[in-house]
């Protein structure tokens, strides 16, 4: 079993910050890529960021320069930091992580979500 619990979200003003952690745990090989998702009410989960073993990062055009994706692969953590943040980046955000458990089968997990709310 593996499982990720995210942290960190919260209501801020535009223009603000927050820093959302995604840790996971469990009987954990290996994580491969690891991503944050968000759901706003009525749309479709989407990709806001990943990022891969060897750190390489990849985002969505609407966060591209305000949101930074980092881990931490000693602790199973990983980072989003969101500044600039607009009314629009209101959703639940999700992490999500695959790769290999130590009984070498693979895994897919999500954690619960995270409510983020920017005010206008």
């Amino acid at each position: 079993q593996v499982q990720l619990v995210e942290s960190g979200g919260g209501l801020v003003q535009a223009g603000g910050s927050l820093r959302l952690s995604c840790a996971a745990s469990g009987s954990i090989l290996r994580i491969n890529a690891m991503g944050w998702y968000r759901q706003a009410p009525g749309k479709q989960r989407e990709l806001v960021a990943s990022i891969s073993s060897s750190a390489s990062t990849n985002y969505a055009d609407s966060v591209k320069g305000r949101f930074t994706i980092s881990r931490d692969n000693a602790k199973n953590t990983m980072y989003l930091q969101m500044n600039s943040l607009k009314p629009e980046d209101t959703a639940v955000y999700y992490c999500n992580a695959d790769g290999i458990r130590t009984t070498w089968s693979p895994f897919v997990s999500w954690g619960q979500g995270t409510q983020v709310t920017v005010s206008s």
